[in-house]
């Protein structure tokens, strides 16, 4: 173990995206292709396509690890971010609203023509958010871009699974873990979405087995990493690789699962807007009472609260008046 203090609670490592909404009709999803709750990977012009078809309605700082630390550091996590952007307007944006924040954000961005990425994100009025992504620059994440001293001066460093697609983003995803663990702290990966899974079950359950020490997933997250229908054998299966495995289950809450330890944590009932960065807020609430020592309960208990703020408003992030201490 390390016998140096940390100088953050967390590290959010992901890809770096200019978020915009819109809401739409069921129909004009239909005629875009998409599947409702879906993640579609996109060009320059087809985002240029889709953008003709909607009212924006807002455009903000985004990305599912950049929204997880946004959650924690306004419940008083010391923060910090590691995320490609462009050296373009929209990555100086970008850059400014990870500042504003409070978040320390020491990436430097990358040189070429590549843009920024961003996330259209299109909201039914049932609250479900479908996803149309540019990816840009956050793809060319390496594992130089690991910044040496933010990784091992990180209590726990949390990996987004968006990230994962690349092998040279694979390789950061071991860089980071290596110096966290060299240092004496915690890895935590979050597996974000299963067509990400399904594109590298192999590599994602040896990356867990060999190098995580929390890993949070939903509940179809976690069925395709273990292939398997039934959720009591993929928890089982999960206790084996990890010291602590989270599964989020939407309003049936979330299922903590420490070594042979289970607890099932309910939640309360919100009124859905948009179900956009759910997951991430859940993990930002959990990490950050999991870095206060708080009992495992009720750090789910948080990452419930902290989502369900989340999901009752548009967008993946709280607003200004968002106040859970943990």
């Amino acid at each position: 173990m390390s016998s140096t203090a940390p100088e953050y609670d967390l590290l959010f490592v992901g890809n770096a995206i200019v978020d915009v909404l819109a809401t739409v009709s069921a129909e004009l999803l239909a005629e875009l292709g998409a599947a409702p709750g879906s993640m579609t990977l996109i060009d320059a012009p087809k985002m240029a396509q889709i953008e003709r078809r909607i009212r924006v309605e807002q455009v903000a700082g985004g990305g599912s690890a950049a929204n997880s630390a946004v959650v924690a550091a306004r419940m008083g996590a010391r923060t910090a971010y590691l995320g490609k952007v462009a050296a373009d307007r929209a990555g100086e944006d970008f850059t400014a609203d990870m500042k504003k924040q409070g978040i320390a954000y020491p990436s430097a961005p990358l040189a070429g023509d590549v843009p920024t990425a961003r996330c259209i994100v299109l909201i039914t009025p049932d609250g479900q958010r479908t996803m149309f992504t540019y990816l840009g620059a956050c793809v060319e994440f390496a594992p130089e871009d690991v910044v040496e001293n933010v990784a091992a001066g990180a209590a726990i460093t949390y990996l987004e699974g968006y990230l994962f697609d690349r092998p040279q983003a694979q390789e950061a995803f071991y860089r980071a873990a290596r110096l966290a663990h060299e240092a004496g702290r915690q890895v935590s990966l979050t597996l974000s979405d299963s067509f990400c899974i399904q594109r590298h079950q192999k590599a994602f359950r040896s990356f867990v087995a060999e190098s995580v020490d929390i890993l949070f997933a939903n509940e179809g997250e976690i069925l395709a990493l273990y292939e398997t229908e039934n959720l009591d054998e993929a928890l089982k299966a999960l206790s084996a690789d990890v010291a602590l495995g989270v599964v989020t289950r939407g309003e049936k809450g979330a299922v903590v699962q420490a070594g042979e330890t289970r607890h099932e944590v309910p939640t309360e009932p919100v009124k859905v807007v948009d179900t956009t960065g759910a997951g991430d807020a859940f993990a930002a609430g959990f990490l950050a009472g999991y870095g206060r020592k708080r009992s495992l309960v009720d750090c789910a208990t948080l990452g419930n609260r902290a989502a369900g703020h989340v999901i009752a408003r548009l967008g993946g992030r709280p607003d200004e008046g968002f106040s859970l201490k943990a």
